[in-house]
């Protein structure tokens, strides 16, 4: 039978569903009760799709419940990767923060068994309302994804998380729940992405539900009113299989998602979850009312259906390869069925219970995690069948290196066959860069060319192996990726994907390099070999005015993963001024200007990327006094690196610093963002900094949440944290204290200061305050009140108290010329003469 490109293609999307299985973890070893509830899965056809915004919008427990207790299809859409959010747990910000955040949410699948996706939408922070989001968003490209999706994944039944309306706290969110209203209706009308069709079909849902709850109504009241007319769903059973709640699984799902400091503890009991019909048929008893999931809804599928129920009926936990003749004949009577969706997913489904029965283990490892386009690579291949059942391994296909094995072996039962091997990869074969930022974006949208990759969470594995194999006179093809293994003394055997990569890299040390002076600054580049025997030499890229010394460097290493230092000399020009420079390594007279940056934690497979090898330079109009700066981390940022790009020695602050005596050296010391949130030991050292400020020194606060603070007095006088931002970044600013020192020494601040901010202006100002603090700047979002909480200062003792929730963690490392400006004027505050009592500035 000829295989259309239609199914070619459909084919492929849903291998695509099983690439978090198998992408970047250790092989899936499941036990015997788990064998059984996949094996129950085959018999279960039917799909629900959850829909929100951003990585943790997602309800952990219903998708647990619907995945191991329905045994549905379930797959989570979240419109966005979380790249506009706080990282709890380093520096990582933007894009990088995405990374980590898609990982986080493929684990957190991988532990509730549903399905992730995404569309190309960027999270580019708080927004207040959907009109807002829809000036960043491309809404109907956005419109397209979720449509792709759903064509895609072919949900019975979509649900979201919220409600199109301001109860979603979030113009994200109620942007959400809008377009899978739109989504769900466009998904089955052929006009609508007609260009889709050509790979998927129409598709469209019974319903679209909202999954609500009392937290989107004032009172427990009037939800319990309204909740009468609601679908209930108990959601908080026990599964015995697993050994497990719903909630007990929920909790750990959840708690992957630790850059947002999401962790969670384990709930068991009833718990219900109540859902209001929005479009579609109305559900009286269950989610799925009226959606025939079994067998029935496929066309003669019944003998499929009684063979997996034999299979079930006849399971052995102490034996499950018993049951794989008979899903070998299950097998063969799915193979005589007409083309459809769900043949094509229990196709799959099937062939992965059988090598879960038979613990078959099949894998491929390379001897280095990363390889560049024309280099060889070795690798070492394992195949051990450890049943009763006959194996014979015919030929294994190494699929990116065009080459192939023929080996036509028995797999003894339990005897395991290792060889090694060795491929070279095409000189053409792609880098590993995450596909969503292989091109520039926009600030509201990635750009991806290939329409087959939208709504994968990552890339598909570099690099496949194919090994073709009889299991009982059966044939069968399981493809596995190649990965990387090694054995850490402490945690064990530890895996991560195997990546394509340059072949040379040009890391720049900083990526923003300020000059508040015409003296000249050195730039370190860190050119690193990505294969063997490579020379050539750097340069760095610099536009009209600028100046740098030496014009290249030679660099010769012999090494895989050997490095150079080289250091350049810029020189910039008069005047302010904003630009770019790049560093360039020429081998072989081709041109490379990528970077390595690697994303390393333990919770989620290591992840790299290319991005540009370039920096901001800015040529600064600065002026500041003092240079002793201590600082506390708080949730993590990169102001220290950026104050100390502006001549400013940084120290961070530890327990055995917080003495007076050792304090009074530094002219500020600063709190990074969250540092009140997160840094427990703040509750003990409060007296002692405000003490260090009583005595003359500049102590400033840097935004917290409202929420969780370690001691309810940041402060010296009565200060209260509202949840109050300025969500656009070209917002108007207004100056309430304009002769106040932080606006005139040693900068004067204008309204050019406050010209090229990203993301946002501020969040978490205060709302209610002591007479003692002076607003000094006021700003709002539009059609909003004026927010004078942003930035307070207050005169305590002989020093000074600032608290400010304007973003500056996100503008100094941005290269940001007035945040600059204004942050060292809150820095100097108090060095002159003139300023030493800001009382009179009120």
């Amino acid at each position: 039978m000829k295989i259309t490109s239609l199914r070619r293609f459909a084919l492929l999307l849903l291998s695509c569903l099983y690439v978090a299985q198998l992408q970047a973890q250790a092989p899936v070893k499941p036990s015997a009760a788990k064998i059984l509830q996949d094996l129950e899965k085959l018999n279960v056809l039917g799909s629900v799709l959850y829909v929100a915004a951003h990585p943790d919008d997602e309800n952990t427990r219903l998708i647990a419940y619907l995945s191991n207790e329905k045994l549905y299809n379930t797959g989570y859409l979240a419109i966005t990767r979380g790249d506009g959010g706080q990282n709890l747990i380093g520096p990582e910000i933007r894009e990088d923060l995405g990374i980590i955040r898609t990982q986080e949410l493929l684990q957190a699948r991988r532990t509730d068994g549903g399905h992730q996706f995404f569309t190309r939408a960027n999270d580019f922070g708080f927004s207040k309302n959907p009109e807002e989001t829809f000036t960043i968003w491309d809404r109907e490209q956005v419109l397209a994804d979720m449509v792709w999706t759903i064509r895609k994944f072919r949900p019975d039944v979509m649900i979201t998380r919220f409600p199109p309306d301001s109860r979603a706290g979030h113009g994200h969110h109620t942007a959400s729940a809008i377009l899978a209203a739109e989504a769900f209706d466009a998904a089955g009308d052929p006009k609508r992405f007609p260009e889709q069709l050509k790979y998927v079909e129409v598709w469209q849902p019974k319903r679209l539900l909202w999954n609500t709850g009392v937290w989107s109504f004032k009172s427990q009241e009037e939800f319990e009113k309204f909740g009468k007319d609601l679908l209930k769903v108990d959601v908080g059973g026990y599964n015995p299989l697993l050994g497990k709640s719903y909630g007990e699984i929920a909790a750990e799902s959840r708690s992957m998602h630790k850059s947002q400091g999401f962790g969670s503890t384990g709930s068991r009991g009833s718990a219900t979850e109540y859902f209001q019909l929005v479009k579609g048929d109305k559900a009286e008893s269950n989610l799925l009312d009226g959606v025939n999931t079994t067998w029935g809804r496929v066309k003669g599928g019944s003998k499929v259906a009684q063979l997996i129920q034999k299979a079930i009926d006849m399971y052995k936990p102490t034996e499950p390869a018993a049951v794989v003749p008979t899903l070998i004949a299950a097998k063969k009577e799915l193979d005589k069925l007409p083309d459809s969706y769900w043949k094509r997913v229990k196709e799959n489904a099937l062939q992965d219970v059988m090598q879960e029965a038979m613990g078959l283990y099949l894998e491929v490892t390379a001897n280095d995690y990363a390889a560049a386009p024309g280099a060889p690579v070795k690798l070492q291949v394992e195949a051990i069948n450890r049943s009763a059942i006959p194996v014979t391994l015919q030929h294994v296909n190494y699929t990116f290196a065009s080459k192939d094995s023929t080996l036509n072996q028995n797999l003894a039962p339990n005897e395991p066959l290792k060889f090694s091997a060795s491929a070279t990869l095409p000189q053409n074969m792609p880098y590993s860069q995450p596909y969503w930022l292989r091109k520039p974006g926009t600030l509201g949208m990635f750009a991806i060319e290939n329409q087959q990759e939208v709504g994968m969470p990552e890339n598909a594995p570099a690099a496949q192996v194919t090994f073709a194999l009889q299991i009982a006179g059966q044939p069968l093809t399981m493809t596995v990726p190649v990965v990387y293994k090694r054995t850490d003394p402490v945690a064990g055997e530890v895996y991560r994907p195997f990546v394509v990569m340059p072949p040379v890299f040009v890391n720049v040390s900083d990526k923003v390099y300020m000059f508040a002076s015409q003296d000249p600054k050195p730039v370190q580049v860190v050119v690193k070999a990505g294969k063997e025997n490579l020379s050539g030499s750097v340069k760095l890229q610099l536009p009209q005015g600028w100046r740098v010394e030496p014009a290249k460097v030679p660099f010769d290493l012999k090494e895989k993963g050997a490095e150079q230092q080289v250091r350049f000399m810029v020189y910039p020009p008069q005047g302010q001024q904003e630009a770019e420079l790049k560093a360039i390594a020429t081998v072989d007279g081709k041109d490379y200007a990528q970077e390595l940056k690697e994303i390393n934690y333990s919770h989620i497979p290591a992840q790299v990327k290319f991005p540009d090898a370039t920096a901001k330079i800015v040529k600064l109009d600065l002026k500041k006094q003092g240079q002793q700066i201590g600082y506390i981390m708080g949730a993590g940022d990169e102001i220290p690196a950026s104050l100390q790009q502006i001549g400013y020695h940084v120290t961070l602050l530890h327990d055995e610093d917080m003495r007076l005596s050792n304090l009074q050296q530094y002219d500020a010391i600063i709190t990074g963002v969250r540092a009140y949130n997160t840094v427990d030991r703040l509750k003990f050292w409060q007296p002692v900094l405000l003490e260090y400020v009583k005595n003359g020194g500049n102590l400033i606060v840097q935004y917290n949440n409202n929420y969780g603070l370690v001691t309810p007095n940041i402060a010296p006088y009565p200060l209260t944290i509202s949840r109050d931002r300025v969500t656009v970044e070209e917002a108007p600013i207004r100056f309430l204290a304009p002769n106040h020192p932080v606006l005139n020494t040693p900068n004067k601040i204008t309204q050019q200061d406050f010209e090229g901010w990203v993301q946002e202006r501020g969040t978490y100002f205060a709302n209610e305050w002591g007479k003692e603090f002076v607003p000094v700047l006021s700003s709002n979002d539009p059609g909003e009140a004026p927010l004078n909480g942003g930035l307070l200062v207050a005169p305590y003792g002989k020093g000074n108290y600032i608290y400010t929730g304007y973003v500056f963690f996100r503008e100094l490392p941005a290269g940001v010329p007035g945040a600059y400006r204004l942050f060292t004027n809150l820095i100097s505050l108090g060095k002159n003469s003139d300023d030493k009592n800001t009382k009179a500035a009120k």
